[in-house]
């Protein structure tokens, strides 16, 4: 159990970078209608603690529905994360 604790610990702690060029709106949910929360600088990377599902949104990366939680009540799409993959990277949001 420790060596799963130890994975967990080190998931939460990566970063990915947002689209090159890109100033990002945070969002406080899951979709473009939820408030801006800050915008992020281009050439910022933000760890993504869970992702959920929420409103589609075309960007850099493709068009997506997942959002990413970046911090507590903020999301981003995740069509303008550049995760490399375009399903779900760490768990689904609870």
């Amino acid at each position: 159990m420790v060596a799963g604790a130890t994975s967990q610990a080190s998931a939460a702690l990566r970063t990915y970078p947002v689209a090159p060029g890109v100033a990002l709106n945070v969002r406080s949910g899951p979709g473009t209608g939820f408030s801006i929360v800050r915008t992020l600088p281009a050439g910022t990377s933000v760890p993504i603690y869970c992702q959920c599902p929420g409103e589609s949104v075309s960007g850099t990366y493709g068009t997506s529905k997942i959002w990413d939680n970046i911090s507590n009540g903020q999301f981003v799409s995740d069509a303008y994360i550049q995760t490399g993959s375009d399903g779900y990277v760490v768990p689904k949001c609870s």
